[in-house]
């Protein structure tokens, strides 16, 4: 690149020699003897300006392709939370451990149970199910976990919701304050389980995080529910494999 704009440089240095000899004529017409330098400045100027906006261009596009092809490891905090994508990949070391990663510290006895449900859409995203919570009363996303299934998200990218990262309760979920789960971690699929399958992807990473989270609160398998076991709704639906994913669950 440097070499690019040291031979724009003399191409700006050569026109700026050449240019007043094209004026000549115009001062041998009764121009102002300065014209000619004039335009012979502005041309300079309006050059050198193309190479440096041309050189900046070309910085930032080199910084973006660098930083796309780096991995660093750390997902990208926002004001709604922390999205991983596909768990980048949830098969390597620091995968799982990543929804580990909260602002709050972490309680090993706060957590007493885990709590399946669906967004009962076929599309959604952390901000537009945000939004619909907002608009019924809480400051945002009340799930701790959503996983996404390629509508909204991307198939098998893991949401980390702001209650998760501050260590609060999640939604008030019908059935969820009762002696079994007074303090229940919620997943939330994205999906309608009564119309269609959940994606393989939202499954296989369903499976890992809460594998991760029964291990790590110490919550037995028999305190992983379904909505449906604890209240008198359908959700996460006719269509969630309960039997492929307590099979997965068992071999993690």
């Amino acid at each position: 690149m440097r070499g690019n704009i040291h031979n724009l440089r003399t191409n700006v240095q050569e026109t700026s020699v050449q240019r007043p000899n094209e004026y000549d004529n115009l001062n041998s017409l009764g121009t102002e003897p300065d014209m000619a330098a004039k335009v012979t400045v502005r041309t300079n100027a309006s050059i050198r300006t193309k190479i440096v906006w041309g050189a900046l261009v070309v910085s930032m596009t080199g910084l973006v392709g660098l930083l796309s092809l780096l991995d660093t490891g750390n997902p990208a905090l926002s004001a709604r939370g922390v999205s991983l994508s596909p768990l980048a990949s949830i098969t390597g070391t620091r995968g799982v451990e990543a929804i580990f990663n909260t602002k709050a510290d972490l309680e090993a006895t706060k957590w007493d149970s885990i709590v399946i449900v669906h967004s009962g859409s076929p599309a959604g995203s952390a901000e537009s199910i945000g939004a619909q919570h907002k608009a019924v009363g809480y400051d945002g996303l009340s799930y701790h976990f959503l996983i996404g299934n390629g509508t909204g998200m991307g198939d098998g990218e893991i949401h980390l919701g702001n209650r998760w990262l501050n260590q609060t309760q999640g939604a008030q979920l019908a059935g969820l304050r009762t002696s079994k789960t007074s303090n229940a971690i919620e997943i939330c699929l994205i999906g309608n389980g009564d119309r269609k399958p959940f994606s393989d992807e939202q499954i296989r990473y369903l499976a890992e995080i809460v594998g991760a989270l029964t291990e790590r609160f110490n919550i037995s398998q028999e305190r992983v529910f379904l909505h449906e076991d604890l209240a008198p709704t359908t959700s996460p639906g006719r269509y969630f494999p309960r039997a492929n994913f307590n099979e997965l669950l068992g071999t993690i």
